[in-house]
Formats: C-alpha cells, structure tokens, sequence
C-alpha cells in the first residue's frame, strides 16, 4: 500500500511541474471582449527567470485589425505609454475612416522594488476597442528582464504544436444582435494588484483542480491503510 501511494503522489507531483512549467507564458485573456465590441484586456506576466526580475512589456497591436483606442487601468511602481501609429491605408468603419491605431502598450518599472521578481507574475489591464471582426487576435510581446536579457513572445503554434515562446492570443466571441449596436466604452473590472504576485498562489481553476486531486488521492490512500490495518485481528490468548 506504501509503494502505491507514493507512486500516486510522484505522479501528481510529476503532473504539477509540467503545468507550472507550459503555463509560465506571457498571456492574455479578456473581458466582454466580443467582436467589433469594447472590452478589457489582462495580460499575465510571469518572471521565468530564475535570477533576474522583469522591469518592462512591450506589447505590439495588430496593423492589419487595427485597434483605435486603448486606455491604461494604473498600477503603482510602473509607468504606461500608449503609443499610435498612422495606417498605411486609411479604413472605413462604423464610426467612419480611421487613418490611426494603437501600435503599442509599453508598461516600465519605476524602480528596482516595482519590478516582478523571479517566481512571481504581475497583471497588466487595459480597456480596448473596438476589437477586430475576428475569431482571434495576436498581440506579440518583449519582456525585459534587470540583467538585461529579454525575451520575445511573438512566435505563432504551427501543426497544433505550441513553440516555446508564443504570441499571446485572445479568442474573440461572436457578436450577437444584442451586441453588436454596442459602442460604449465597458467599466474596468479587474483589479490591478499594488504588488507582485506569487505564481504559486495563483487561483487559476487548473491549479485548483490538480490540488483536489492530490488532496483526493492521499485521503483514498489513508483510508485504504486504515482498512487494511482494521481488517487485522490480534492472536487470541492461549
């Protein structure tokens, strides 16, 4: 029974170091984000390096689905630019012809105790729109670390395989009748953290579940020892 267990364990364990390892990606996911719509962009920021810190993110906005606004939610310690850039042709649109679009967010440390430090992750949010009449959006990234290396987030999965630095992808909804007439600008829901965040303590839904599943495994194996030692009966007195 021993031997069982802590084969289970090793094997959960095994399960856990290859999540936290697929999962320490630059990312992003959304908020009423539905096509042609407005919504709020989080793009999660893990420090993977195991010596230095991340002082910066430089994430660069699609020219061929232009995105026309963005506006930063704070987040103390560090300083967010917005920067544009003119198309190379001019598109009509719902609200008439745009000839400029959001090029780049880039978020900066303020200073050495602002940056994220090695195991830990930090959340960027930005309210957007209107997002591209797309299934899915693109945004590559460059993250800086103190040491001076960087590491560029702009490579796409090819044959289903994912590389090993992928460009953060947003999965757009479809729109709905009940949605698409809508132009105002949604309120910011999530909260930006004054501080850095312990990548362990995530509560991602995954992580969550992986450790039910240890919990589960070691409660089925303290009962199966205990039915086991309970079945045993003591020799009878001669």
């Amino acid at each position: 029974m021993s031997r069982v267990g802590i084969g289970a364990v090793l094997g959960v364990a095994g399960v856990l170091v290859v999540a936290g390892v697929a999962s320490a990606h630059v990312k992003v996911s959304g908020v009423d984000t539905t096509q042609g719509g407005y919504g709020v962009l989080t793009f999660r920021v893990p420090s993977e390096s195991a010596t230095a810190s991340t002082t910066e993110l430089t994430v660069t906005f699609p020219s061929d689905t232009p995105i026309t606004s963005a506006s930063t939610q704070p987040m103390p310690g560090w300083t967010a630019t917005v920067k544009t850039a003119k198309l190379a042709k001019p598109q009509k649109t719902d609200d008439g012809t745009i000839d400029t679009y959001v090029s780049q967010v880039d978020w900066k440390a303020d200073n050495a105790a602002a940056a994220i430090p090695p195991g830990q992750f930090q959340m960027f949010n930005l309210s957007v729109g209107p997002l591209p009449k797309e299934p899915s959006v693109s945004f590559p990234s460059l993250q800086y670390y103190n040491d001076g290396s960087t590491v560029n987030w702009n490579e796409k999965s090819t044959g289903g395989a994912e590389p090993e630095h992928p460009a953060p992808v947003l999965q757009l909804a479809a729109a709905t009748d009940a949605t698409s007439g809508s132009t105002s600008t949604p309120t910011v829901t999530a909260q930006a953290s004054g501080s850095t965040m312990d990548m362990n303590s995530s509560n991602d839904t995954a992580w969550t579940g992986i450790v039910g599943l240890i919990a589960g495994i070691l409660g089925l194996i303290a009962g199966a020892i205990a039915l086991v030692r309970s079945g045993r009966k003591p020799a009878a007195e001669k």
